[in-house]
Formats: C-alpha cells, sequence, structure tokens
C-alpha cells in the first residue's frame, strides 16, 4: 500500500517563501488551497493513502514536505536543508513518521540535504549536489543508504534549485530530463526524454505504480510522456500555478512510501 504525507499551505507562504532563481510574484492563495486539494485528491484517485498535515505559519516553505526528509523502505532520514529557514521542518514533520516499521536517522552539520535533490529510481539512489545540498551531507545519506544495499551516486546538477527540478523518473531504466540542467554524462546508464524547450521546468514529475503526474502548466511535455509510457502506465495533471511561483513542482508537495508491513 502506498502513502503520502502532505502538508496544508500557509498564508506565509504568499509574502515569504525562499526564491533562488525566480522573481517573486503574487501567490494566489485561495487558488493554491484549491490546488493543493486537487493534489491530494488526484493521489488518492490513483490509491494513495494521503495524510494531510496542518499548515505551519512559521515556515512559509513547509508545503514542500518532501525536503524534510528521505523515506527508504528501510529506513526514514531526517533532511537538514541548506536554507537556514528549513531547519525546524524536519522536527515538525517527525511525528507524522512514527510507527511506520523503520529505522530513523538525520542528516547532521556540517552536512545538508534536502529530499528534492535525492532521486529513488530502483535501487540507485541519485543525490544531487546543489545549493541546498552538499557533499558532507551526500556522504551521510550515501552511508546510510549502503547499509542497505542501494547503489549512490552523486549528480552535480547545473543553475536550478533541486536534482528533481532537472529530472525525475518515468520508469527505473527512463529519466525525463531538462539538457539544460543535467547531462547524459552525469547519469550513465539510464535512457533519456527531453523536456519541450519552452516549458523548462516540466521535468519534474511524480511517478506512481500506475501512473506520471505531470503539470497542467507543461501541455508539450505532457505529450512527450504520454508517448514514452504509453503501455505502461497513465498519464494525469495536475493544476500546480502557484506552486510553481513558489519554486514548487509536483514531488515537493508530498512524502510517498510504501508501507511494508503490509
Amino acid at each position: 500500500m502506498l502513502h503520502a504525507i502532505t502538508r496544508i499551505p500557509a498564508q506565509s507562504l504568499t509574502q515569504a517563501c525562499l526564491l533562488t532563481h525566480l522573481s517573486r510574484t503574487p501567490i494566489d492563495f485561495a487558488a493554491a488551497l484549491r490546488q493543493h486539494d486537487g493534489y491530494c485528491a488526484t493521489l488518492q484517485r490513483w490509491n494513495v493513502t494521503v495524510h494531510r498535515l496542518d499548515a505551519l505559519a512559521d515556515f512559509p516553505d513547509s508545503v514542500f514536505v518532501e525536503d524534510a526528509a528521505v523515506v527508504l523502505d528501510e529506513v526514514v532520514v531526517f533532511a537538514r536543508s541548506g536554507a537556514a529557514a528549513r531547519l525546524g521542518e524536519p522536527a515538525a514533520l517527525a511525528p507524522a513518521l512514527q510507527g511506520w516499521h523503520r529505522p530513523r536517522a538525520s542528516i547532521v552539520a556540517p552536512g545538508t540535504l534536502d529530499g528534492g535533490d535525492v532521486l529513488l529510481v530502483g535501487r540507485r539512489l541519485l543525490i544531487g549536489l546543489s545549493t541546498r545540498t552538499n557533499l558532507a551531507g551526500a556522504e551521510q545519506l550515501r552511508c546510510i543508504a549502503h547499509e542497505f544495499g542501494y547503489q549512490v551516486e552523486f549528480v552535480p546538477i547545473g543553475a536550478t534549485l533541486h536534482l528533481k527540478t532537472a529530472c525525475t523518473a518515468l520508469r527505473d531504466d527512463l529519466l525525463l530530463v531538462n539538457p539544460a540542467w543535467i547531462t547524459r554524462q552525469d547519469l550513465p546508464g539510464f535512457d533519456f526524454v527531453e523536456i519541450h524547450p519552452d516549458e523548462p521546468f516540466a521535468a519534474n514529475v511524480l511517478r506512481l505504480p500506475d501512473a506520471i503526474l505531470c503539470d497542467a502548466d507543461s501541455p508539450r511535455t505532457t505529450d512527450i510522456v504520454r508517448r514514452a509510457v504509453a503501455g505502461h502506465c497513465a498519464v494525469d495533471v495536475v493544476q500546480n500555478s502557484e506552486f510553481s511561483k513558489a519554486e514548487g513542482s509536483l514531488t515537493c508537495l508530498s512524502v510517498v512510501f510504501r508501507d511494508t508491513a503490509v
């Protein structure tokens, strides 16, 4: 059984969200709430059990709950963001990750790591080296994951926030990528599908067992994804425009994991 933890957006997102590569533009908070409702409903439609947490007014970016933890089948690893304003988010998430039959570990100083820089593809764990994730944090996660048999690889990324902004997986052997931010040389052993060049943030899709969720504002890339996965799984679209203004994409809004006790 698949589960997803999400967090209701806080009103503070509209004024105080962190921006690294985008200029600040107005966020329609009512629309953001509707889009978050729609996101959760879409997960449920694809047989994911959603656990929705209350908003955290003191953490404007906490709706992007993915960054606070990496959940593997064998272990929960609480992250330590390279953005100081987000350092309290893992502790706020911790109660929701109790009781899931996994030991717990944490990234500690001087290491930094955001969950958005960690892409699990089969038994390969790709860790992006970014402004939010440093080598010390990546090395800590590598040591933890190696104990459970994962193949861990570090991936340099270009001028974008996270690894998952530059690429996500369509299958275990196939990645959707923005070639401006990541290259084939950085990811040996995978086949690539490239996004439409006019939709630079479209490489972030959410892969579920039966569907790939794409951003509704990236229709040309969505068509590319449909062709790439035809016969393997469905493609669904989610409205995400307000979270995009805060540099948030589809994977950012949830921590998805299996109930390994079932």
